[in-house]
């Protein structure tokens, strides 16, 4: 019987590509650590769901790791994933479960992004970068902790590089939208603007960015534009889940993700605010403020007294 077992899981796309990236991702995993036992499932738009995930990564173990390939927690990270856990744990009794917190904004991010945006740079010559726009464009989401991690990137970015103006722009959900973005920044004088794709892999949405920068390529002939790239195969990346599961590992305080077992998230299941596939179908988000900053002491002032508490709940 294997010890541990690692579960990957990733968002999931539409667009075939995405998927088979994650797949490869995993891969390189495996190759990466090739003492480990990795799985992979995603939660939505593809044959390995995760409860089939979740029923792999048991079968013989002992330990499962579940491990969010994913960029910010919204309802995915705090609804779907610790529900689909829950089920586990009912079906397989003997086997403990363990969730690690998604990507989340930090260093190892914020140097993939400093890296993207030089290369950018690079591609249009050099520009002045005050007369430089840069867009940080992600997924939007309905939870404003989850918008709140990308605008913590894009204000770290400023910080980081001489650029004068660096903006958010979502591709759904919230605004502003790309175009909206862009129009200030040409009535801010921009005579250049990078947009830096806040996404791990390929997708439906990123095909759509590369035919709104053609769009506005065209809306304004003046401005030169620069996309770059998905940064799902970065090494930062595969350091920031191998410290996941080190953490997981060494029992550290930090290794848990505190929505596993949260009694809350239990109270939006049962008024039928969970388990939902997209963020903008989750009125939990904004009833439930669950910044994740502190995986113990994890107060809330909407205390409800007919919640109950799952043993073993970090909350």
């Amino acid at each position: 019987m294997t010890l541990e077992t690692i579960l990957l899981v990733g968002h999931g796309s539409r667009e075939k590509s995405g998927n088979d990236e994650i797949l490869a991702f995993a891969e390189q995993w495996r190759q990466r650590q090739p003492t480990w036992r990795i799985e992979v499932c995603f939660i939505e738009f593809s044959e390995i769901t995760m409860s089939e995930g979740l029923r792999r990564a048991a079968t013989g173990s002992r330990r499962v790791m579940v491990v969010p390939l994913i960029l910010n927690a919204a309802g995915h990270v705090k609804m779907d994933i610790p529900q689909a856990i829950d089920g586990a744990r009912l079906k397989f009794p003997r086997v403990q479960f363990v969730y690690a917190p998604h990507l989340s904004a930090g260093e190892p991010l914020l140097a993939i992004m400093k890296r993207r945006l030089k290369g950018a740079m690079q591609a249009l010559d050099m520009p002045d970068p005050t007369t430089t726009g840069v867009v940080m464009l992600g997924r939007g989401s309905s939870d404003r902790h989850a918008n709140g991690e990308m605008a913590k990137m894009a204000r770290w970015l400023m910080e980081e590089t001489d650029h004068e103006l660096v903006d958010l722009a979502f591709t759904g959900i919230t605004y502003p939208r790309l175009e909206k973005v862009v129009q200030r920044q040409s009535l801010l004088g921009m005579t250049q603007v990078v947009v830096l794709s806040y996404y791990l892999f390929n997708g439906t949405l990123v095909e759509r960015i590369k035919r709104q920068v053609d769009n506005l390529k065209t809306q304004y002939p003046t401005i030169r534009f620069s996309l770059t790239t998905y940064f799902g195969f970065e090494r930062e990346i595969f350091e920031v889940l191998e410290q996941r599961v080190d953490d997981m590992q060494r029992g550290a305080p930090e290794a848990l993700m505190p929505c596993d077992g949260c009694k809350f998230r239990e109270f939006a299941v049962e008024h039928g605010q969970g388990g939902h596939h997209h963020d903008d179908a989750l009125p939990y988000s904004h009833d439930h403020d669950h910044p994740h900053d502190h995986p113990h002491e994890h107060e809330h002032g909407h205390e409800h007294p007919h919640v109950p508490v799952h043993a073993g709940s970090t909350v």
